[in-house]
């Protein structure tokens, strides 16, 4: 079986950096949380890296209103984990933004509990 030209890898660069890390990122976030008790519970969902990987946008939900203040605040801590555990030759500045995909799909499923209960009655 030949293969193509190029990269060997089944899915493009962009997505195993964004897929490092979020594993990097969110074992920073594991640590911290033992001592940061606004990071709590806090999932982080994806990360989207720009193309030329100078910039990083992570994705998160959590149940704590306070966890972006602390993920700013901590930010440069996060931002060495990055660059101590990865082989990258520069770290992508991070920074972070709520999940709007999860406050979508809870507003989709209290439109739906809201029919359900309609029809019901």
């Amino acid at each position: 079986m030949a293969r193509s030209s190029g990269s060997h890898h089944p899915y493009p660069r962009s997505a195993r950096v964004n897929q490092i890390l979020r594993e990097v990122i969110s074992d920073e976030l594991a640590r911290i949380s033992d001592v940061d008790d606004r990071i709590g519970i806090l999932t982080v969902t994806g990360v989207e890296t720009t193309q030329d990987l100078c910039q990083a946008l992570v994705f998160f939900d959590s149940l704590n209103s306070e966890a972006l203040a602390a993920l700013e605040e901590r930010r440069a801590q996060i931002q060495s984990a990055v660059n101590v555990q990865t082989r990258f030759k520069r770290t992508p500045k991070l920074t972070f933004k709520a999940d709007p995909a999860v406050a979508s799909g809870e507003a989709v499923e209290g439109i739906i509990r809201r029919q359900n209960n309609d029809d019901d009655h």
